[in-house]
């Protein structure tokens, strides 16, 4: 651990309830953490290529916003070192349940059968190496969606471990989600009581905007809330809650505040083309409200508490966000402001524990 370890710890302001983060991300110290779990081929593939890693660009390593400060250990990026996880996040925050996300760049190969061994190897290594030594933890299955009956076959080869919740996409996709093509993949996650995370990032194979490749990384950053509306519409669209009504969709680090002026928009223009969708059988914000959660964290809106909890009244529900801290990238500066100030004890409740509880079914 570095010297200037970040201290956040759980406000003592919160109400007694096991806390459950669902937004911590885990990622190999390097590649060469992946090899063990690789077949000889592609081991030597590795090493023959000199690739050195497929890490997200989402973060880069100087951005203020891409680690707490002590989260890096010597010898790897943030996030790569489980003492660090326990004696910073765990910990700390008094944390009952943590979900996992390795956010390797498996979506970035173009070589499907190259893909589908990383992404064995990655839910290979975290369950050795994280899930296993650590009983907090829970994780994502990677899947190679370049696949999807592959991708399909590796949610049945490892979906009834107990310790994985979720099967986890990029938003940045080569298609939107919705299409048919990515339905073997949500129904293997579906029979193993799985949820379908969407998580910012992605290879960007198209521009994360509808005009065009953005200049700057500040575009890009702000543009990934444009991404998530486009797959929402997608998945709603396509039909994939009414195919799959028993698979939660969990938007991960996606913001919040756009949602309510999307859902407004969708019911609207649902009521004048609706023949065109008639699996959309009720109103769109509906099937939303029922389907969708949200992770917490980065918590945008406006800085004045009030003007937030109107932003939460017009979802509609108290049951869509889940509480998340985004460990270990640095999007804010004092505990308290983890979650939206004035929130009613029973919704904060929710926020904390419960919604998430009942989407991974971590009571059963």
């Amino acid at each position: 651990m570095t010297a200037a370890a970040a201290t956040y710890a759980r406000p003592a302001t919160w109400p007694d309830v096991p806390v459950v983060d669902t937004d911590v991300h885990i990622t190999p110290r390097s590649i060469a953490a992946l090899l063990p779990y690789l077949p000889a081929r592609w081991r030597a593939y590795v090493r023959e290529s000199g690739i050195r890693g497929l890490e997200s660009d989402l973060y880069p390593p100087g951005s203020p916003l891409a680690a707490l400060p002590g989260s890096r250990p010597v010898d790897g990026p943030p996030g790569s070192d489980l003492d660090l996880l326990r004696a910073q996040l765990l910990d700390p925050w008094r944390t009952h349940i943590a979900v996992t996300h390795c956010i390797y760049g498996v979506d970035g190969i173009h070589n499907p059968d190259w893909a589908v061994a990383m992404a064995r190897a990655v839910n290979d290594w975290q369950l050795a190496e994280w899930l296993a030594p650590e009983p907090r933890l829970r994780g994502s299955i990677v899947v190679a969606a370049q696949d999807p009956a592959r991708a399909a076959a590796e949610i049945d080869r490892v979906g009834d471990r107990p310790e994985l919740v979720q099967v986890i996409l990029p938003v940045r996709a080569a298609a939107p989600l919705g299409t048919r093509a990515n339905w073997p993949i949500y129904e293997a996650a579906e029979r193993h009581g799985l949820a379908l995370a969407v998580y910012a990032g992605g290879a960007g194979r198209h521009p994360v905007t509808p005009v065009g490749r953005p200049t700057y990384h500040l575009e890009e950053y702000v543009g990934i809330a444009h991404a998530f509306q486009a797959q929402l519409v997608s998945l709603v669209c396509e039909g994939v809650p009414a195919r799959f009504p028993r698979l939660p969709i969990v938007l991960v680090e996606a913001g919040f505040t756009w949602l309510p002026p999307l859902m407004w928009r969708l019911d609207k223009n649902w009521k004048g083309l609706r023949r065109e969708v008639p699996w959309v059988d009720r109103l769109p914000s509906e099937i939303i409200r029922e389907t969708v959660r949200l992770t917490a964290q980065p918590l945008d809106g406006p800085p004045e508490p009030q003007r937030l909890l109107e932003v939460l009244d017009r979802l509609g529900s108290d049951r869509m966000l889940m509480f998340a801290t985004d460990y270990p990238h640095h999007q804010f500066d004092d505990a308290e402001h983890a979650v939206p100030t004035g929130l009613p004890v029973d919704a904060l409740t929710r926020l904390l524990s419960t919604n998430a509880v009942d989407t991974y079914r971590l009571g059963s």
